[in-house]
This record gives C-alpha cells, sequence and structure tokens, in this order.
C-alpha cells in the first residue's frame, strides 16, 4: 500500500531569509494526519539566504540528519565541532542528553537548500555525538547507497534506531529495486527530479509511505514525459542543466 504525501500539500512558511517545507507537524504547522513515520518524525526541506540561518539553539532525545541539496551549510555545535556540509555529505548528530547548535548559509552570495532530517532514538538519555561523512556521486548513480544504519554499515553514519537510509541518483530509465523484509516499512522523499515509486509518479519534493509491500521499485523518469517542469527556485528545484533528468531520492528503510 502506497500513501501519497505530494509535495504541494506540505506546510510552507517563507520567512524571509528561509523558505521552508514541512512534510511532516513541525513548529507553526500541524497536521494531524502528518506527524510522522514510524520513527521518522521530521523531513524539512529548507533554502536559506545567504549570510542567514538558524541561531544557537537546543535539542535533546534525537537524531539529526543533515542532507546538503546545493551550497554549503556551517555547523557549529556545543561539543566543540565546527563543520561545512556539502552536497554528497550526510552529517549526523545524536542529540541524546543534550546538545546546542547553530547552522548558517557559508555563503553570502548564494542561497544553500538542504534536507533536516529528525528519527526518533531507540531510547533517551544518549549521549552526545557527532559525524559527518562524503557520499560520492558514483556510489549513489543507479544505485541506493546506505548513508545511515544502527551498524554504521559499508561506511555509513551511525543512527541509534533500527532504520536504514539509502540515497539514489537515478537517470531517466533506470530502476533500482529494494526489499522489503516483512513487517517493515518505507518512507521514500524525492529531493529533485522525478520517478515512479512501484509505478506511482512522485515529483520533487514529494513523498510516499510504504507498507505491506515485498519491495519498493523506484525508476528515474524523463520530465520532458511526465508534465513535472522543476522552477529555479521552488521546491526540488533544478541547481543545473546536467541534473535536469537525474532525479535525487531518499529511502528510509523502518522497523
Amino acid at each position: 500500500m502506497l500513501t501519497l504525501r505530494k509535495a504541494g500539500e506540505r506546510g510552507h512558511f517563507h520567512h524571509g531569509w528561509l523558505d521552508t517545507y514541512h512534510t511532516f507537524s513541525f513548529a507553526d504547522y500541524y497536521d494531524p494526519q502528518w506527524m510522522g513515520f514510524r520513527s521518522l518524525r521530521v523531513i524539512n526541506e529548507d533554502r536559506v539566504a545567504p549570510g542567514q540561518g538558524f541561531g544557537t539553539h537546543p535539542h535533546r532525545d534525537m537524531e539529526i540528519l543533515t542532507y546538503v541539496l546545493a551550497g554549503g551549510l556551517r555547523h557549529r555545535d556545543s561539543m566543540g565541532n565546527g563543520e561545512v556540509i556539502h552536497p554528497g555529505e550526510v552529517q549526523r548528530m545524536t542529540a541524546g542528553t543534550g546538545v546546542t547548535h547553530s547552522e548558517f548559509n557559508d555563503s553570502k552570495t548564494d542561497p544553500v537548500h538542504l534536507l533536516q532530517i529528525w528519527i526518533l532514538p531507540e531510547r533517551k538519555g544518549l549521549t552526545p555525538s557527532y559525524e559527518q561523512r562524503f557520499f560520492a556521486d558514483d556510489e549513489k548513480r543507479g544505485r541506493l547507497r546506505l548513508v545511515a544504519s544502527p551498524e554504521a554499515s559499508d561506511g555509513s553514519v551511525k543512527i541509534h534506531q533500527d532504520a536504514r537510509v539509502y540515497a539514489s541518483l537515478l537517470g531517466a530509465g533506470e530502476e533500482v529495486t529494494h526489499p522489503l523484509a516483512a513487517g517493515r516499512a518505507a518512507w521514500v522523499q524525492v529531493a529533485r527530479g522525478n520517478v515512479t515509486l512501484n509505478g506511482q509518479l512522485l515529483n520533487a519534493g514529494a513523498a510516499a509511505a510504504v507498507s505491506d509491500e515485498s519491495a519498493v521499485v523506484l525508476r528515474g523518469t524523463d520530465s520532458r514525459s511526465t508534465g513535472f517542469q522543476p522552477v529555479q527556485g521552488q521546491a526540488g528545484g533544478v541547481s543545473s542543466p546536467s541534473l535536469s533528468d537525474t532525479a535525487e531520492v531518499l529511502l528510509f528503510d523502518l522497523a
């Protein structure tokens, strides 16, 4: 069974310095139908204006993943970490017993485009920790690359939950299949481009919950044949012509 979350139905706020879309209820956006999916609690698609960002603020008892699509995001936290996250990198921060951090656009001229992802941890009171890994495009092109897992398998970042996160880049006609074990479900989030999910068309910013299915089948789709035309500055907008028919997708395999 597929439950679709259309891109245009997400919560949307434009604060001037921040243009943000909320897949699930978050902050001032509340929809009782979309409070999360299994252990997945937040997926925010953010565009942050040059030189702007989120000032120092606290978190606790959450696994936080940051996935940058364009630009650079500067991170600083109370654990002493100070890094810039670029496309291809995945940052994981275990908030645990409590951390404070800030995130700012590292550029004074260009926006930064990112996905902010929160996953509920397996238990409260974990020791705060941080890591950041780079995954080259070649590792994701035409395949599902594991980028986060509880075992830190295959060089993925370690998350404290029975969840596995995969990233994929799919050109038109390229297809990948991910089997789902009995009792598990998946969430598919399209970061850019267009794909079909088990035959159902999804455009940039759209997502779907997958339950009671034996597999997830993703296929890249030529935008010229779908009627979906990504526009610069909109959610899922294309950052360069070479990416116009490349879909970027995250797949969450959830207990």
